[in-house]
């Protein structure tokens, strides 16, 4: 039987960006006439889009340049010292939505795949503060309105972590299938760039690459190498025809807010045609104000130290060998739900952080296909 949390948290995945169950409209409502997608032609034959099709209750848009901005814009402040104050610029609230479009189809008979468009409200907490190493937890707290139009009760959960660290020693890096390394960097490669690892729900690592941060008057940007990354929710709940992500991203903060873009090739590694098509992604994130988030501050305080344990965990599986292969991705086969489960009792005083270390290595131990049983 499936307990509270994991009903909240398949209510919010199927809204959340990372990890979002395509809602697939009614054959009459395929095609809208009033709305043109920059891939498609002109006219009544563009689809509609799918993706999250609840509505979230009404918030208020900051259009001040946010202290976080002004901090960043500090004059003679040295460059390092710029680079993390761009990253910490990512932190605070914010309505987030979602954008996906495949621009170019390589296989089959050349259409494709409908546009995904979703939303998400979420805050992003400072974890970690060093000169050299930034750490961000995105938590989700989601108010959607009902039939009647009155908001629901908040659901809240942990979404996914940004590790920034200035020219590190190694990056954590995923090869395809359910297989990721700790790759050891040369000094050539590291200097003056900084590496972000990103962590999915349950934070096993996602994918991560290195780049450099770029100021200007108008906006501070880092940009990606190519990079590896597993197929979300999004694509692997439709998409059966390739099995990789590679391309770039790409990191833009605004005086009110931040952009993340993706440019990715759609590989498919087994495939005659290596690549089934080209998407472009934009994620948009406009600071919001107001008291919309008192829930998703209670839940980050009271499962920090857990999250914590379970990171540790991860990154003691990968440093022994240089490599972790799983059974399956979390985001797949549901694995996250029990460490969520877990990181409830911990929040509730059910579980200290003695007996929650052993059952998060158990709970890791079972994910691994690499490792005799």
């Amino acid at each position: 039987m499936k307990t509270l949390c994991n009903v909240i948290l398949a209510a919010l995945l199927a809204m959340a960006p990372l990890a979002a169950i395509p809602a697939e409209p009614s054959a009459a409502s395929q095609r809208v006439q009033s709305r043109y997608t920059f891939s498609w032609p002109v006219g009544p034959t563009a689809p509609a889009p799918r993706g999250g099709t609840t509505t979230g209750v009404e918030v208020k848009v900051e259009t001040a340049p946010s202290p976080q901005w002004l901090a960043l814009r500090e004059p003679g402040i040295p460059d390092l010292e710029r680079d993390r104050r761009a990253i910490l610029a990512m932190t605070g609230n914010f309505r987030v939505n979602f954008d996906f479009l495949e621009v170019a189809a390589f296989t089959g008979d050349g259409s494709r795949a409908r546009p995904y468009q979703s939303w998400g409200t979420e805050q992003v907490f400072i974890d970690r503060d060093e000169p050299r190493h930034v750490s961000l937890v995105h938590i989700l707290e989601m108010h959607v309105a009902g039939p009647d139009g009155k908001p629901m009760p908040p659901m809240v959960t942990k979404h996914w972590r940004q590790e920034w660290v200035y020219e590190p020693t190694h990056l954590v890096e995923y090869q395809g299938g359910n297989r990721w390394t700790r790759r050891a960097l040369s000094d050539a490669e590291r200097r003056g760039r900084w590496a972000q690892v990103v962590y999915q729900v349950d934070e096993s690592p996602r994918y991560g690459s290195l780049g450099r941060w770029e100021h200007s008057a108008a906006f501070s940007t880092w940009i990606s190498s190519d990079t590896a990354r597993p197929l979300p929710r999004r694509e692997w709940s439709v998409r059966k025809d390739y099995d990789l992500l590679r391309g770039t991203n790409r990191h833009t903060v605004l005086p009110t807010g931040w952009l993340q873009e993706e440019n990715n090739l759609k590989e498919a590694s087994a495939a005659a045609v290596p690549y089934a098509g080209r998407e472009y992604g934009v994620a948009r994130y406009e600071r919001i104000g107001g008291d919309y988030f008192a829930e998703a501050g209670k839940y980050y305080t009271a499962t920090r130290a857990y999250w914590h344990e379970v990171l540790s965990a991860w990154d003691q599986m990968l440093v022994p060998g240089g490599a972790v292969t799983l059974t399956a991705n979390s985001d797949q086969s549901g694995a996250y739900a029990e460490l969520f489960e877990q990181a409830e009792q911990f929040a509730a005083g059910r579980l200290d952080l003695r007996a929650a270390r052993e059952q998060i290595r158990a709970a890791l131990a079972r994910q691994r296909a690499d490792q005799p049983r």
